[in-house]
């Protein structure tokens, strides 16, 4: 029986994990813990039965839309795939008008998009919960699964060391949130220019003096891997960066995932990755497809954290 309850999400928005307590966060951990439990075992658990979630998507997904359309399915419900092309927002209806009109129809909206403020703006205009399913500024569903990940393989959250090594980016910056929150020390490495949000560091450096972790910013790899638990990489160039990509690819030379870098981490490290990659890139094919890695069992978490997510927001 599934009975992990976390109290502060119900009826909520999730745009960041900044706006989830610690506690919260780590509830949340042990119920998506239970329910990947109850699914490999073979019990049925549908509490979102007669339930609608509506799934806006600007931006191209494989993980996001499958996993939360399987799991919405999974949990007795029903998901809705709405492209912008498909949508009036495509030829200019206004987000608040669009957050008005599906409140009418849908239990929940998820969004993949651009900027930060279409979500912030759609969720002030809604009547039901809005989570964030990706933005230029955060990826909380992604380091949701990340901690989930840790926790299974580790055993535990609070002092250990994750490494994050490329762009300052949406992904980092929930990272940063995430592991300030529940004490796990993060080092980031990116090079000149391409650090990550000021305020989001602040923000996660505010967390960690409350949890007891470290945040180290660099733009030394070496650096920042040093005795880490958990290295971390993403693609190089993001989907809207494309025009950049040459320039991007010469400026992250030196901060490829690789057999020499490696080194310098624990050796019972763990490769993770929030995918899709380009090996011999950002990592090369040696690590993502080795013996450390657990990139598939971070992606497959997705499906299980989300679960527990829309359980909590929808229950």
């Amino acid at each position: 029986m599934i009975t992990t309850s976390v109290l502060d999400l119900k009826g909520k928005d999730l745009l960041t994990l900044a706006d989830v307590s610690p506690e919260g966060i780590l509830l949340l951990l042990e119920k998506a813990k239970e329910i990947k439990e109850a699914k490999l075992s073979g019990k049925e658990y549908t509490p979102l039965k007669g339930k609608t979630l509506g799934m806006i998507f600007e931006k191209s997904s494989t993980r996001t839309r499958v996993s939360f359309e399987a799991g919405m399915v999974q949990l007795g419900g029903h998901a809705l795939f709405l492209s912008s092309r498909d949508l009036q927002i495509g030829r200019g209806e206004p987000i608040s008008d669009t957050a008005k009109v599906l409140s009418e129809y849908v239990d929940a909206i998820m969004i993949r998009t651009f900027s930060h403020d279409i979500i912030t703006e759609l969720a002030e205009h809604a009547s039901i919960p809005v989570i964030n399913g990706l933005t230029d500024l955060y990826h909380p569903c992604q380091a949701l699964a990340d901690l989930l990940t840790i926790l299974e393989i580790k055993g535990t959250l609070k002092g250990h060391k994750l490494a994050y090594i490329g762009d300052g980016n949406n992904v980092v910056h929930s990272l940063l949130i995430a592991c300030s929150k529940v004490g796990i020390d993060i080092a980031v490495a990116t090079p000149v220019n391409y650090e990550p949000n000021k305020e989001v560091v602040a923000l996660a450096e505010k967390f960690a003096k409350t949890s007891g972790s470290s945040i180290l910013i660099t733009t030394n790899p070496v650096e920042a891997v040093e005795k880490a638990d958990v290295i971390y990489s993403d693609v190089w160039t993001s989907m809207g960066q494309e025009e950049e990509n040459e320039q991007r690819l010469k400026d992250f030379q030196g901060f490829q995932i690789n057999s020499e870098l490696v080194k310098h981490a624990k050796d019972n490290y763990i490769f993770l990755h929030c995918l899709p990659a380009h090996r011999e890139e950002e990592v090369t094919a040696e690590i993502i497809d080795g013996s450390n890695s657990a990139v598939f069992q971070q992606a497959g978490n997705r499906l299980h954290a989300q679960k527990a997510l829309l359980v909590e927001i929808l229950k």
